[in-house]
């Protein structure tokens, strides 16, 4: 794995990612006022805050659909090549990720456009692979959802083996697929210096499966840590038994203020008193009926959860609060996890002044070589 410019691949026993700011609202299905604004100027901002403070990669959601309820949660999306491009241009070490629908867009027209990207970044892009779930998207498309999970990764492995064919050909290539045909496939630029780190998120057995097979790292929703621990043990060794290497990454939303009382009024503020609850009924329906990311009894007991950030595991606390949960992370055997913020650039300022400098003298993280 790695290659010595992807910050993603270093030695920190916790690495960190910044999720989901090019969506409105972020991860917080919430009314507040001070919810996150996915504009161009505040991507730009916080990303040039996140790669000073040594932060290891940014992620973002690919959604063409919003959820609806007051807000239309996530009804304002930047696209997600076009933000790591733009974002690579305005950083200069850390990783910046697309995220990928196989179902949406062509395979050869992504491995130009990720290439090109990657030139640009100087081998910092990543790539998440998204084989599709939300059927409200499928159906923007004019595209039927396939029912089964074999059939949507079938085509997502399809579509990954080609983009990784159109990288490494040695001239023109005909494609004979089940789902894509081509002649004379050729493209230049090539990725900077090989392929760029592969990302997936993927709950059912299928999904995991695809996972383990291409990707250097997947997320896992943590319900519990305890239970997580077996569950990355499991994904190691499945790792292991295909002959590779790959690592877990979990979901967290975080709110991190001076004091224990301050963190959790505020949490209660905006994801109890200020849910947009019609929202997150929207979000999880949808989860329930064409995801397998959430066992159903989980989501039952998770909508408290959903409206604090779509799902993720909470950080909610003072500084060493949240430090002793991070650790727990790392005990579970988790490579890192991504974070998520109500306000993204008000707030990760005093978690880069507070927290990081802990996650460092805990050994959890080497100290930013640009501080």
């Amino acid at each position: 794995m790695g290659r010595q410019q992807s910050p993603i691949f270093n030695n920190n026993k916790l690495k960190l990612g910044l999720f989901s700011p090019n969506c409105s609202s972020g991860m917080a299905v919430t009314k507040v006022s001070e919810r996150w604004d996915n504009s161009w100027e505040n991507n730009i901002a916080l990303a040039k805050l996140a790669d000073e403070a040594g932060i290891e990669f940014l992620l973002p959601i690919a959604r063409w659909i919003g959820y609806g309820g007051e807000t239309d949660f996530h009804g304002s999306v930047l696209e997600t090549v076009t933000w790591a491009t733009g974002l690579l241009a305005h950083t200069s070490r850390i990783n910046v990720f697309a995220t990928v629908h196989t179902a949406f867009i062509h395979p050869f027209v992504a491995a130009k456009q990720l290439a090109t990207a990657d030139q640009l970044g100087r081998g910092r892009l990543g790539l998440n692979v998204v084989a599709g779930w939300n059927k409200p998207e499928y159906d923007a498309f004019g595209i039927d959802l396939p029912p089964a999970h074999t059939d949507r990764y079938a085509l997502a492995q399809e579509w990954f083996d080609y983009v990784r064919a159109v990288w490494g050909h040695d001239g023109p290539f005909d494609w004979d697929g089940r789902f894509f045909k081509g002649k004379g496939i050729y493209a230049y630029p090539r990725p900077f210096d090989g392929p760029p780190p592969i990302m997936n998120a993927a709950g059912s057995t299928e999904g995991r499966d695809f996972a383990v097979r291409n990707a250097d790292f997947l997320f896992c929703i943590s319900i519990d840590l305890d239970q997580s621990t077996t569950e990355v043990a499991q994904i190691k060794a499945k790792a292991v038994e295909m002959g590779r290497s790959a690592g877990a990454f979990t979901l967290s939303h975080a709110v991190c203020r001076p004091t224990q009382r301050e963190a959790e009024e505020y949490y209660r503020w905006y994801s109890e008193t200020n849910a947009d609850w019609a929202a997150v009924e929207n979000l999880m329906t949808l989860q329930g009926l064409h995801a397998q990311s959430f066992p159903e009894e989980a989501l039952r007991t998770m909508r408290g959860r959903f409206a604090a950030g779509h799902g993720t595991y909470p950080l909610v606390g003072d500084p060493d609060t949240i430090v002793n949960e991070m650790a727990r992370i790392t005990q579970a055997g988790f490579a890192g996890t991504t974070l998520s913020f109500v306000d993204y650039v008000q707030e990760f300022p005093l978690f880069r002044d507070e927290v990081i400098p802990r996650l460092e003298r805990m050994g959890l993280r080497a100290p930013n070589r640009s501080s």
